[in-house]
């Protein structure tokens, strides 16, 4: 079904979503504080891009030539990548990093800067994730390919009944597949689907961008280092694939354990294309929280640990989703809705392992 065809229950719980939306409201007025980036989001930025760029000038330097050092910074631009990609370009594409939205633009362009396109981005992600969470055949995060089945609607074939074993070697590919061909893949689904028109692009111009993008990342990352840098090309290549496989391994369990997990439901539209619930409702029966009380790992993952809050207010910034998380819980138990949350980022993890296990073995989502 194309997504344009789903739509809404309009007269589900309505109140909830006015309430929810008034009290957050009256959280930034009392409080006189900005739903944007604060002080410490700046200081998070310079030190997420000073995580990738750092090693990138060492490596060019030519000061480190040991093999397994080399490793060492490619390791740290992994990082640096996850960091970017979860707590600067995730809020600016989503236009919550700052009230300018030049100032969101050009962060959010920071995507094209690690290899990946952030017109396709906003597309799979703002638009068709956000809008469609867990709905089979229009979230795109739940359907990464036959290897691997997500949702209980999917077809499942013999090798599934493995997928817990193997699905985590799959997710380090997240960000390669972007570099190599998934970019261009989307761009012409996206062109089919008549969805870019609704970015006030064209097909050209956007082919035309990620081509010179795409040129202009392999010849940062890999030609220049091989040009300056006395070092085997294999051993360039390999810390490259292992720079891509930890920033895609990092930022497939993070979304993953926010969306494929026990607590989640998976609801399909009629044949009309209707679906049961309204639009906050829906986010609220397919997302999940986890390790509200880790700073350290909420900080790191720019807050998508409070996948609810987020989903609910995707155009506020993720340094204040603690603080409504009070406010969210309160309002959705006082309205008799689930506020899906597991205590430990562990107990996350486990959790989608064990539902990868059953999704490869039944259609039957355990408890």
């Amino acid at each position: 079904m194309d997504y344009k065809d789903v739509r809404f229950a309009k007269d589900d719980n309505f109140t909830f979503v006015s309430t929810v939306r008034q009290r957050v409201n009256e959280y930034f007025t009392s409080n006189n504080i900005s739903r944007f980036r604060n002080s410490t989001m700046i200081i998070k930025t310079i030190f997420m891009l000073s995580l990738y760029f750092i090693p990138y000038f060492v490596l060019l330097s030519g000061l480190v030539l040991n093999m397994w050092m080399v490793f060492g910074l490619f390791i740290l631009m992994g990082l640096g990548i996850s960091g970017i990609g979860l707590s600067i370009m995730h809020d600016a594409n989503h236009g919550a990093y700052s009230k300018n939205p030049n100032v969101n633009k050009a962060l959010g362009y920071l995507i094209n800067l690690i290899g990946g396109s952030a017109i396709n981005w906003k597309i799979q992600h703002n638009v068709l994730h956000h809008t469609f969470p867990n709905v089979d055949g229009v979230d795109e995060d739940i359907d990464p390919g036959p290897m691997l089945r997500l949702s209980p609607h999917q077809k499942r074939y013999k090798i599934h009944r493995f997928q817990h074993f193997y699905a985590w070697f799959f997710y380090g590919f997240m960000t390669m597949s972007w570099v190599l061909a998934k970019d261009y893949v989307q761009l012409l689904r996206y062109k089919k689907m008549g969805i870019i028109k609704s970015q006030n692009r064209t097909f050209r111009s956007l082919f035309l961008e990620l081509t010179i993008t795409k040129v202009a990342y392999y010849l940062y990352v890999i030609v220049l280092p091989l040009l300056i840098v006395p070092i085997p090309w294999w051993v360039l290549i390999m810390g490259v694939v292992v720079m891509h496989f930890l920033a895609g391994f990092i930022l497939a369990c993070i979304f993953q354990t926010a969306h494929v997990m026990p607590s989640n439901k998976y609801p399909l539209p009629d044949d009309k294309g209707n679906l049961e619930n309204n639009w906050a409702i829906h986010q609220l029966i397919t997302t999940t929280n986890y390790a509200p009380t880790n700073k350290l790992l909420s900080w790191f993952v720019g807050g998508l640990n409070y996948q609810v809050e987020h989903h609910l207010f995707p155009n506020i910034c993720h340094v204040h989703y603690k603080n409504l998380a009070t406010i969210v819980k309160a309002t959705a138990e006082e309205f008799n809705l689930p506020y899906n949350s597991i205590p430990t980022y562990r107990q996350a993890l486990l959790g989608h392992a064990k539902l990868l296990k059953s999704l490869g073995r039944s259609d039957v989502i355990p408890d």
